[in-house]
């Protein structure tokens, strides 16, 4: 069961293989993948490995433009449960979002964040929503300031098995009292548009 997240001008739904193609355009960008960890798409073929293995996970949406014709510009997700270079408490989540470079500068990133966001603590009930950049990637940092994160922590020995490197990597988090106190000024407009 996979839920559907509505925003003015998105849709986050479930990765489909027919996505591929679109997935592999904007994914195969080396501006995007390498700034988030992990390498530039290859082809289509890997691109629809990735939709069946990583995408495949619960919480984890593709993000639709509602005037692109609900084409996959980007991808965003909520991780649940933690590994042991990540360990998550109980009522913690991970967030992770990346948006194609010919969308960037259109506050489509901030508005697929903050309803990721209302999501995790209104819908999963979660307690705490950490979301990491890695240094020099200054869109990712200026996002997560949009959507009040707050410093919480640098990892400056971070292992990015991806890409075979160590990065330092600062750590951002948001918590449930804080998405309440900025949901009272209105700060979060998305809603659940179905569930499948």
């Amino acid at each position: 069961m996979k839920t559907v997240l509505e925003t003015e001008r998105l849709i986050l739904r479930g990765w489909e293989d027919e996505d591929a193609a679109s997935l592999f355009k904007y994914a195969s960008d080396r501006e995007v993948g390498p700034a988030a960890g992990w390498l530039p798409h290859r082809d289509e073929g890997y691109s629809r490995a990735v939709i069946r293995t990583i995408f495949a996970k619960d919480e984890v949406y593709a993000i639709c433009l509602k005037d692109y014709d609900e084409e996959p510009i980007g991808s965003i997700g909520l991780t649940l449960e933690g590994s042991p270079e990540r360990p998550l408490d109980r009522g913690c989540a991970e967030l992770g979002f990346w948006v194609g470079r010919p969308f960037w500068g259109q506050g489509i990133a901030p508005e697929a964040v903050r309803e990721m966001i209302r999501h995790g603590f209104e819908d999963l009930k979660l307690k705490k929503i950490y979301c990491g950049y890695f240094n020099g990637n200054n869109k990712s940092k200026r996002v997560q300031a949009k959507c009040g994160f707050k410093y919480h922590h640098t990892n400056t020995m971070c292992r990015v098995i991806m890409l075979g490197e160590t990065k330092v990597e600062h750590i951002n988090v948001i918590t449930d009292v804080d998405y309440w106190t900025q949901k009272s000024h209105k700060f979060y407009t998305g809603k659940v548009l179905q569930n499948l």
